[in-house]
């Protein structure tokens, strides 16, 4: 199957994630069916949508005949009667191994032969639940980023039995729907985007808790110094603009120096540990009571619009 042949697509999972990946299908005009084994999460996922189409509607980002059209080209279920005929199912059920693994026997043994499964795992080895799938090399990783309506990038991870057509095929739907694929070649820990961006929190916390700088000054490092550039620079570019020969040196007598501890920072587990679990529990490293919480929310979103027109329309 290619991405020309797809037109029905399921996601599994009606959370937060599954939600605004149904829509993004939705609004490039794909059949879309939401599957949820809970009719509650069903309704909630529903009036999710409905709200965000609305506000789409409202910001003037598309019509109200897009946002129409959209909402009636999807359909929510609890039934598995769905899984016997989709072009591409994105799963974004629990993040468990070995839920995952019975999900897609079920569904492997229930759908057309050239269908594609794809999950949208952030962290489980894709090789691994490749076992538990009917035809292996119909399955990869698709991972969508949070807020996936506002972060363009997806990454396509290859398990060991994955098949090029299968790759092809999502990378082309990916840019269908206006996303910016990328094609992570081996199933290593953390794909690629979490490696690099635990690679940072590691180095940011090791310089915290020495006592080098604040955690307030370092947010500042990124959002001010690091992160603009990055907005819309690759550290390859960055390297290129600013002289291989440059960034030699100093790595000559700075990666030594680099934090490499192979466990969790103390100071990161300590939080965890009372439960301090950032925005969503109301405090992490910052506090986020008395509406913060929301207000976070919200200002990373209408920032992230911003930037998107900019960088990416």
């Amino acid at each position: 199957m290619n991405s020309e042949d797809i037109r029905k697509i399921v996601i599994a999972g009606a959370g937060i994630m599954g939600a605004s990946m149904a829509q993004a299908f939705a609004l490039k005009g794909f059949d879309v069916t939401m599957y949820n084994h809970r009719e509650i999460t069903l309704e909630k996922a529903r009036n999710r949508i409905n709200a965000a189409m609305e506000t789409l509607v409202e910001n003037g980002e598309i019509t109200g005949e897009q946002g129409a059209l959209a909402l009636n080209s999807l359909k929510y279920t609890a039934s598995e009667d769905c899984f016997r005929d989709f072009d591409l199912l994105v799963e974004s059920i629990v993040e468990n191994a070995d839920i995952k693994k019975d999900f897609y026997r079920t569904v492997s043994g229930l759908a057309k032969e050239d269908a594609i499964i794809a999950t949208n795992t952030s962290a489980l080895p894709i090789t691994d639940l490749q076992e538990a799938v009917k035809a292996p090399e119909r399955f990869l990783g698709m991972h969508w980023f949070n807020p996936p309506n506002l972060i363009p990038l997806i990454e396509i991870i290859r398990g060991d039995k994955t098949g090029d057509d299968a790759v092809n095929a999502v990378y082309g739907i990916s840019e269908k729907i206006g996303k910016k694929p990328v094609v992570v070649k081996k199933d290593v820990k953390g794909f690629a985007a979490n490696r690099i961006q635990l690679a940072v929190l590691r180095e940011a916390l090791h310089l915290v808790e020495n006592d080098v700088i604040s955690i307030e000054d370092l947010d500042k490092v990124m959002k001010y110094g690091i992160g603009p550039r990055y907005a819309f620079l690759g550290p390859f570019e960055v390297v290129d603009l600013g002289g291989l020969d440059t960034f030699h040196s100093i790595g000559k007598g700075l990666f030594p120096d680099l934090c490499n501890a192979a466990e969790v920072s103390p100071l990161l587990s300590e939080l965890v540990d009372s439960g301090h679990f950032g925005v969503k529990a109301q405090k992490g490293f910052y506090d986020y009571g008395e509406g913060k919480d929301a207000e976070a929310i919200k200002r990373r979103d209408e920032i992230l619009l911003k930037l998107s027109k900019i960088l990416f329309e």
